[in-house]
């Protein structure tokens, strides 16, 4: 079938074309009061949702914290309470990270006081969950590096049983090789439970204590006022209330695509000064023998790539502001990708030191501590595939979800 020319003067095959393009992906300042207001009516849905939900993992705030604190200690997390606290996180993340990258198009003073108070929110919520899965992911790493069947199950609140030393019966015997390890395994598990759930029990009442502050409840208070309202920067007759002029020519005054690309550079120029190439490489010889000083500093391999994944963090925020009310299950696949093999980067570069930090305790058993070190060990191994797997996926070309 012979294509048909449009002529570029006929206005009924002008706007044909436009509807078979679809409608156009706002990129002035309506695009990201929407987005805005989104975020923040999601924040307060979750938060409405943590207070009805009542005490759990991390427990209610206000007027019954420091009971919560008590109660639930010792209770198994429900589901909602958790669910809220996810969501709670998620809003605040998404909202710090917009007004850091499109803070030239907001209020100043607004904006420079209100993104550091989300960072500490989001964070503060944060540790408690971190916790609880650097327990979970040690102890299944234990598991299965002692490779004994008895080795005790974690339970739902991230706690072990009772006695963990007692649990590796004289009836399922280790293989001579694991002998060792399997022994050590048992009391080291033990330690990191005791060690990460006084630090998760800790970040649960600091938490509680945040939710019930003063300093909570103003941050809570300008969200409410961002959902109706969003304080863009007026620059004479570009913008309105929290509605852009339109104007002619080839880009307004509050086009957003220029900050998203400046996001977008920044990650590039983070990924370029990675060492992809050893990344590349199954053995990393610099990193073990780093991981084998007793330097209790954080891992000097580590800190570029953290800071690569609070850049990726970013750059798919803003696409999310460009994209509209289509952010949401749409997305470059070599980013939620490259996004997941980040985090668990994350991950095992924190297990590795809550291991090694676990070793340096004082007057435990040889067999604790080459236990703790075999498990240290594992989780480099865990950073170098994360390393691996960012860089396989970042080279792959941008195929976008439909």
């Amino acid at each position: 079938m012979a294509q048909r020319h449009l002529d570029p003067t006929d206005p009924a095959a002008t706007a044909a074309a436009a509807a078979a393009a679809g409608p156009p992906v706002p990129t002035d300042a309506d695009a990201l009061a929407g987005y805005l207001r989104a975020q923040a009516t999601e924040f307060l849905r979750a938060l409405r949702q943590h207070r009805e939900s009542g005490t759990g993992t991390h427990g209610s705030h206000g007027s019954h914290g420091s009971h919560g604190a008590r109660r639930s200690d010792r209770a198994t997390p429900d589901a909602a309470p958790v669910d809220a606290a996810r969501a709670l996180r998620r809003a605040a993340r998404r909202l710090s990270g917009t007004l850091h990258t499109f803070q030239p198009l907001l209020d100043a003073d607004w904006a420079e006081g209100m993104r550091p108070e989300l960072a500490w929110l989001s964070g503060t919520l944060a540790m408690e969950h971190a916790y609880a899965s650097r327990l979970e992911r040690l102890l299944q790493a234990l598991h299965r590096l002692s490779g004994s069947s008895a080795f005790p199950a974690q339970q739902t609140a991230g706690r072990t049983t009772a006695a963990v030393s007692a649990t590796v019966p004289a009836a399922h015997p280790a293989p001579p090789e694991r002998g060792s390890l399997t022994v050590g395994a048992a009391k080291a598990g033990a330690l990191l439970d005791r060690q990460l759930t006084l630090a998760r029990t800790r970040a649960h009442s600091t938490a509680l204590q945040a939710l019930g502050s003063s300093r909570f409840h103003a941050v809570a208070d300008k969200v409410a006022l961002l959902a109706s309202e969003v304080p863009l920067r007026t620059t004479g007759p570009a913008t309105s209330g929290t509605r852009a002029t339109a104007t002619t020519g080839a880009a307004s005054p509050t086009d957003l695509r220029p900050l998203a690309a400046a996001a977008e550079n920044r990650l590039a120029d983070a990924v370029a000064a990675l060492p992809l190439v050893t990344a590349g490489s199954p053995y990393n010889a610099e990193a073990l023998i780093h991981g084998l000083s007793p330097d209790p500093v954080a891992h000097p391999q580590d800190a570029p790539w953290h800071q690569v994944r609070l850049l990726l963090r970013l750059h798919r925020y803003a696409l999310e502001v460009l994209a509209g009310e289509e952010a949401e299950g749409s997305g470059d696949v070599r980013l939620l990708a490259a996004g997941e093999a980040l985090n668990r980067h994350r991950d095992a570069a924190e297990a590795a030191a809550a291991a090694a930090q676990a070793a340096r305790t004082p007057r435990i058993a040889p067999a604790t501590a080459y236990a703790l070190g075999v498990l240290h060990a594992d989780q480099r191994h865990e950073v170098e595939a994360a390393r691996y797997a960012f860089q396989h996926s970042w080279r792959k070309e941008p195929i976008r979800l439909p």
